[in-house]
């Protein structure tokens, strides 16, 4: 899957948008939130990391989408895959980092996006 590829599934969930909070001004690639229209909250973070972290100016990115998961499923997944890491810079105990183009299956990542989503969404 493309960056755009898993804007897009997110965004035909249900009544959510785009945001992008950390701007960053080096001409880096920003980190893509998608959120729910009515509550704000967060279902998923789309980024590109560096693949080697001892030289973050090299061209090689690791696509990466941070999803909600109940505890759990997390501690199931990481156990499972390893495309699937504690996230990075958020609860631990409640998101995943999931590497895109890995060991996981693209209908499977858009199976752990809808459950991040319906997490978040608005109770009635």
């Amino acid at each position: 899957m493309e960056k755009q590829e898993l804007i897009d599934f997110c965004l035909s969930l249900g009544p959510t948008y785009v945001d992008y909070p950390f701007k960053k001004n080096d001409g880096s690639t920003d980190t893509t939130v998608v959120r729910h229209l009515k509550n704000k909250k967060i279902f998923a973070l789309i980024s590109e990391r560096p693949k080697d972290k001892k030289d973050p100016l090299k061209e090689e990115v690791d696509l990466i989408i941070a999803l909600k998961q109940k505890p759990e499923l997390s501690e199931e997944l990481r156990e499972n895959f390893k495309a699937i890491e504690p996230a990075w810079h958020v609860n631990k105990t409640h998101w995943n980092d999931v590497y895109i183009n890995s060991d996981m299956e693209d209908e499977s990542i858009q199976k752990l996006i809808s459950q991040s989503y319906e997490l978040i969404r608005p109770k009635k």
